[in-house]
């Protein structure tokens, strides 16, 4: 699938807070920092998944 830059942009930018989040809960694992730090890292997939797939359906580009 061919996509615009814009969406390698937006998906390069959550993968990039995932890593952060993700980092940070390894980082402190046992701590509640990092629990919190875990969940918020699923739902920045969550939300990342919705954005690209809002982004293929807008984009004539990409969709």
């Amino acid at each position: 699938m061919k996509t615009c830059p814009r969406f390698a942009a937006l998906r390069k930018e959550y993968e990039r807070e995932i890593s952060f989040l993700s980092a940070h809960s390894e980082r402190h694992a046992g701590r509640p920092s990092a629990k919190s730090s875990a969940k918020y890292a699923a739902s920045m997939k969550a939300r990342m998944a919705r954005a690209l797939s809002g982004h293929v359906g807008r984009c004539p580009e990409c969709g």
